[in-house]
């Protein structure tokens, strides 16, 4: 009797753990990191609206840099850059590391459009600065808080500065998360401030910001990644994002594994 007790309690516990390919399956569910630049090519990559950023766009030791142009070789042409792909809900991390008294920024969001000549018309921002020796607009109604490293571009200030100086690599992570309308930013390892991402809270947002009046502002839940040409030199490296489980697959997962501790206790037995 013992010996039949013992038989179907190593029976039970072989058919309820999972197995390696279910395992590989739930582990793989959007939950690896993905490098957005090899540190040899500028491949994943292409100019706003236009082809490969051949110039003023380059890879060097690892770094992808940018140097913009003396002169603009198409009056009011922009080299910011996109990824290839789009995502909704991500967790994007890269370094940073600004030239003296410059700006660059990252967005995500963006749509192409020909009618469109910058990605920030679709695309929220996430501010690059030198914060030593940042100029402000004193014509801006807000506090200059919501224009230094690490801000929602006009929409979201940090609650402190922690960025390093010019010439010093800084560490960004970007959460966004429109199914759980979430977003938060981490930067040099402190969140800096979190904020909504879609709904009547982030509309709020934008109706007291620059872009107000812009109808296609923030109103892409998918869209592409990109890299600005503010006009001063910056550079990247160490670009990958990651995916997030959504609540369809994660509740698919749940019912899944709900389903199979019901066979294991339920039958054949």
């Amino acid at each position: 009797m013992n010996y039949l007790i013992y038989l179907f309690t190593i029976i039970l516990l072989v058919g309820c753990n999972p197995t390696k390919k279910q395992k590989k399956e739930a582990n793989n569910n959007e939950t690896e990191w993905v490098s957005l630049f090899d540190g040899e090519t500028l491949n994943g990559w292409h100019l706003y609206n236009g082809d490969v950023p051949e110039k003023f766009w380059s890879v060097e030791d690892g770094v992808l840099k940018f140097h913009p142009p003396t002169e603009k070789e198409d009056k009011g042409r922009s080299y910011n850059i996109v990824t290839e792909e789009e995502y909704t809900n991500f967790e994007l991390s890269l370094e940073w590391k600004i030239s003296e008294g410059g700006n660059s920024g990252i967005f995500w969001g963006v749509v192409e459009d020909p009618d469109l000549s910058e990605p920030y018309y679709t695309g929220p921002e996430v501010q690059i600065l030198d914060i030593d020796k940042a100029k402000y607009d004193p014509s801006r109604e807000k506090d200059d808080e919501f224009y230094q490293p690490g801000a929602l571009y006009d929409l979201s200030r940090p609650s402190e500065q922690v960025a390093k100086p010019a010439g010093m690599w800084n560490h960004v992570v970007i959460h966004i998360n429109h199914e759980k309308n979430h977003g938060h930013v981490v930067l040099n390892s402190v969140k800096i401030h979190e904020f909504p991402v879609n709904g009547e809270q982030w509309e709020k947002m934008i109706a007291g910001s620059k872009f107000k009046d812009w109808s296609k502002f923030g109103t892409y839940k998918t869209g592409k990644i990109g890299l600005q040409d503010h006009g001063n030199p910056v550079a990247f490296k160490n670009i990958k994002i990651k995916k997030a489980e959504s609540r369809a697959r994660s509740l698919l997962l749940t019912e899944n594994g709900a389903e199979t501790r019901k066979r294991c206790f339920l039958g054949p037995f």
